[in-house]
């Protein structure tokens, strides 16, 4: 067992060992009464998927797994050296038109999990030595996240939890969350709501991925590592730069330093148009070293995750 001394009390880690069995249930009925007319995500379909209804997000009562495995392709302060247990949710809230995973986003590839079922899958990672559960677009299924984590933990979960997300949020979803993750590791993919709407079919992109990214911070702070440099706590900050500066790096950088000066940035320059990027011609193409030498001066000042 870890524990974290504070000023006043002595606290177990990972946080949702805190978590009393009261407090545990009644945030799993919160989450089950959002399914009900479902406003897990902001797109607020309202359909009820306690009875297996689906709206945008085409995932009805259960989540649906694409794969899971110890990935060690994570930035360094997430995979450490023994990978981290990534699981992959099927479907999405987004509809990113250059998505490279786009067969499990878009078209749904995977296998519907019970809550049972996914709390083996986290105690598998934890028993293959993984030094988290990495929860991949999980803003869609919330709720069964929840129910699964809460079993899991029962069984004898005790790593932390990292919420790997598009950041495409609701503040409702991500504050039942608040004491559970440890660590959040989030897309901010555009400066305005323009480019959000035009590539990833979503309103309201920039505003909605603002006051997410807050309440992250809120929660979690500034990103932490240990003697071994793997994340224990925080929040850290994935950037894709695009063609023709498509996502706004600048304001998206002035954002996250107007948040925090410290904020645990990765600038990324591995784009690529896959899927139906090349539709769009200012995404039809890899990005320059001058497009991305720009994108890293814009984050001057931030500390830059270079992996």
């Amino acid at each position: 067992m870890v524990y974290i001394i504070t000023q006043t009390v002595m606290k177990k880690y990972p946080s949702y060992l805190n978590l009393s069995e009261e407090e545990w249930l009644a945030r799993i009925n919160r989450a089950l009464d959002m399914l009900s007319n479902c406003r897990v995500c902001p797109h607020i379909c309202g359909v009820n998927r306690l009875r297996d209804e689906r709206g945008y997000c085409k995932t009805g009562r259960y989540a649906i797994v694409a794969d899971y495995f110890p990935h060690r392709g994570e930035e360094k302060p997430i995979r450490g050296k023994r990978g981290s247990g990534t699981v992959f949710f099927s479907y999405c809230n987004m509809r990113c038109v250059y998505c490279q995973n786009y067969t499990t986003s878009h078209l749904g590839e995977g296998e519907e999990l019970k809550p049972e079922e996914l709390a083996e899958v986290f105690l598998k990672l934890q028993r293959l030595g993984c030094h988290n559960i990495n929860l991949v677009s999980p803003s869609h299924v919330v709720p069964q996240i929840l129910q699964a984590l809460y079993i899991a933990v029962k069984g004898g979960l005790i790593i932390p939890i990292v919420y790997n997300t598009s950041s495409y949020d609701s503040l409702e979803s991500l504050r039942l969350l608040d004491g559970i993750v440890d660590i959040y590791l989030a897309d901010f993919k555009y400066g305005d709501d323009l480019a959000g709407k035009k590539y990833s079919k979503v309103k309201d992109y920039h505003k909605v991925t603002l006051q997410a990214i807050r309440e992250m911070y809120r929660q979690v702070g500034d990103l932490k590592v240990d003697q071994e440099g793997i994340a224990i706590r925080g929040l850290l900050v994935r950037h894709l730069v695009l063609p023709q500066d498509v996502a706004k790096t600048k304001t998206v950088m002035d954002e996250l330093r107007s948040i925090s000066p410290r904020m645990a940035v990765n600038v990324m320059d591995q784009y690529m148009p896959y899927y139906q990027a090349h539709k769009y011609p200012e995404l039809s193409r890899r990005i320059s070293k001058e497009e991305f030498r720009k994108a890293l001066e814009h984050a001057k000042s931030l500390t830059l995750i270079l992996d």
